[in-house]
């Protein structure tokens, strides 16, 4: 079997997949999607993701058609159903809806508003694409500490990381990108992060060791 993963370095959706397979201990064949080059409307591509956008994974079996699946949130529980080892969904159904609420007021509350689309209709408009971003991300992570704090243990849910926790530390980084200001209730995000990031599995996701990233630009 063979998993592959169409992602791009800076995708925040990318690094949220990229994190659930090194919390899986699954192995991975890495290809770039350049999305600021368009790469995504490609026919080829396309044709496995009708929305053009990242990540696709593709799961190809050693017989048999392979399972080609979109839209990270779905990844990340489809890994955890093929592969229950190594959970990434507590099994108290409490907790497991907790931390779908907070994957969904990151992925769908805070989320579209930074993705390559949207900036790019902000700034075809005459917008300022960070300022219009920023509100969103700090009022969103706010709302994230805030439900968070309920079930908060040293990771976002209880004491072992989770699908929220695969959402949040890309959050975070896009946050920095934009200049976002964070409350100071978002400080035990910024602890959960940094157990996060002791992690290796959320170390080598970051963008900035994948093989497409772009170094900083030196002033």
């Amino acid at each position: 079997m063979k998993i592959i993963l169409h992602n791009a370095w800076r995708s925040s959706a990318s690094y949220r997949v990229r994190i659930g397979l090194g919390l899986k201990q699954l192995a991975f064949e890495y290809r770039t999607i350049n999305t600021l080059q368009g790469e995504q409307f490609a026919e080829g591509y396309r044709a496995k993701n009708p929305m053009a956008q990242v990540p696709t994974i593709e799961i190809v079996p050693d017989v048999g058609a392979p399972v080609v699946l979109t839209q990270s949130i779905a990844i990340l529980e489809y890994l955890e159903e093929r592969w229950p080892e190594l959970p990434i969904l507590p099994r108290d159904p409490y907790q497991r809806a907790k931390v779908r609420i907070l994957a969904e007021i990151i992925n769908a509350g805070i989320q579209p508003f930074q993705n390559t689309a949207t900036v790019k209709r902000v700034k075809a408009l005459g917008g300022d694409d960070h300022a219009w971003v920023r509100p969103f991300v700090s009022e969103g992570l706010a709302a994230f500490a805030r439900v968070a704090a309920e079930t908060a243990g040293l990771f976002c849910v209880g004491d072992t990381p989770t699908i929220a926790d695969c959402c949040l530390v890309p959050q975070l980084m896009a946050g920095r990108r934009f200049g976002a200001v964070l409350d100071p209730s978002c400080d035990a995000l910024l602890a959960i992060e940094a157990r996060c990031l002791a992690l290796p599995a959320f170390a080598n996701a970051m963008p900035e060791r994948q093989p497409d990233a772009v170094p900083p630009v030196k002033s």
